[in-house]
């Protein structure tokens, strides 16, 4: 617990600076993966500063990782406006612009996490700025969460605490200020092929990973339009479930044959799919190939399979941002943290600034224009579930 006298968070300019300008990548290749407390360490300072009880949240095994929240008022219910604090890894030279400086240019502002999603968590500050807590009917909540772009391990720590935190959530995802009520589940897994290195010039020495691999990736893109072919959800703008091959890597010189051969495939199911029966197809095209030609094989999650999200059409937080917005709820083809949410027993809407063409891009950005009709949903949303009966 940290708590300083109420006086007021810094202007909005100097927040979404400072959180730009603080690395938080994470990632399940520990050579990326980087402790979230930097950039909670402001966070809990500004919310001290505008009269918040501010809490660290540890995560049991991840020292380096934490969750923060910060409460204005008290009593049962509320509203949660909710963040994480991470980003996706980052090539700096396939940027024009500093990743980890914002810069404002053609009424845009640049920088690593402006749309995909730091930038939410200086934007629910400033959408409190001023407010008393004994104004409140029921609490005002901020919560910046851990590794929603690696393995989820800050809101599974939620959930796993089994601590009630309020009756709504808005997570600020980007969704172009459309709110989002139900997306698709995130399966990650590893396909791993070993066979025997040797010398490059006797093809006998050795038996190559690479070339199974080569084999299997065949399969599995048969497969994915099987699956393209075979389900279909039209609440989807993408109806069907998608595969993608994103992670390959295999061997370690020109003139060795490749022992050890490893790929990365993200899976997005539609809600009827189970990812048991997914990963086993998967095991199924890969243990075909690694038999026939003499490799061992496995295929295992880099991280339990995040499930699907689905919030009644009728839940008071649904029909309260289609009011405000004007849009009516949609769906996601990506992951969030809505699911654990969700499961906490809190009513949840994914609605935010940004948008996700710009997530996971080199020169992401979020629209000026985008942060004062944001201000005025959360504004409103804090109105009707904190202040109204």
């Amino acid at each position: 617990m940290s708590h300083i006298p109420a006086t007021e968070a810094p202007p909005l300019e100097n927040m979404l600076s400072r959180l730009i300008s603080i690395p938080s990548v994470s990632s399940v290749n520990p050579q990326w993966d980087q402790s979230n407390r930097p950039v909670l360490e402001p966070l809990a300072d500004w919310l001290a500063a505008a009269g918040f009880r501010v809490e660290w949240l540890d995560i049991p095994g991840h020292p380096d990782k934490a969750n923060l929240l910060g409460t204005l008022g008290s009593g049962p219910g509320g509203l949660v406006l909710a963040g994480h604090s991470d980003t996706v890894p980052f090539d700096a030279a396939l940027w024009r612009h500093d990743p980890l400086r914002l810069t404002e240019d053609g009424g845009k502002l640049y920088g690593l996490g402006t749309s995909d999603m730091k930038s939410f968590l200086a934007l629910a500050i400033e959408a409190a700025r001023g407010l008393d807590a004994g104004r409140l009917k029921h609490p005002l909540m901020i919560l910046a969460t851990a590794d929603e772009e690696s393995s989820m391990h800050g809101a599974r720590a939620l959930v796993e605490a089994g601590r009630p935190l309020g009756r709504y959530a808005l997570i600020g995802e980007p969704t172009g200020l459309r709110p989002v009520r139900a997306h698709k589940g995130v399966m990650a897994e590893i396909v791993r092929l070993v066979g025997q290195s040797g010398h490059a010039s006797d093809p006998s020495l050795g038996n190559s990973a690479l070339e199974g691999m080569h084999e299997v990736l065949t399969g599995v893109l048969a497969w994915r339009d099987d699956l393209k072919r075979e389900h279909r959800d039209p609440a989807f703008a993408v109806a069907w479930p998608t595969l993608n091959c994103g992670h390959i890597h295999g061997g370690d010189n020109f003139n060795r044959i490749c022992g050890q051969c490893e790929l990365h495939v993200d899976i997005r199911p539609l809600p009827h799919q189970d990812p048991a029966e997914l990963r086993e197809a998967l095991r199924r095209c890969v243990s075909g190939v690694a038999e026939r030609r003499g490799l061992d094989w496995s295929v295992e999650p880099l991280f339990e399979s995040i499930p699907p999200a689905d919030t009644p059409s009728t839940a008071a937080i649904v029909q309260a941002s289609e009011a405000i917005t004007g849009h009516a709820a949609e769906t996601a083809n990506f992951g969030t943290e809505a699911p654990y949410f969700n499961a906490m027993g809190m009513q949840t809407v994914v609605l935010g600034p940004g948008d996700v063409a710009q997530a996971h891009q080199p020169d992401e950005f979020l629209a000026v224009d985008r942060i004062e009709p944001m201000l005025g949903v959360l504004r409103a949303l804090i109105r009707r579930f904190c202040i109204d009966d």
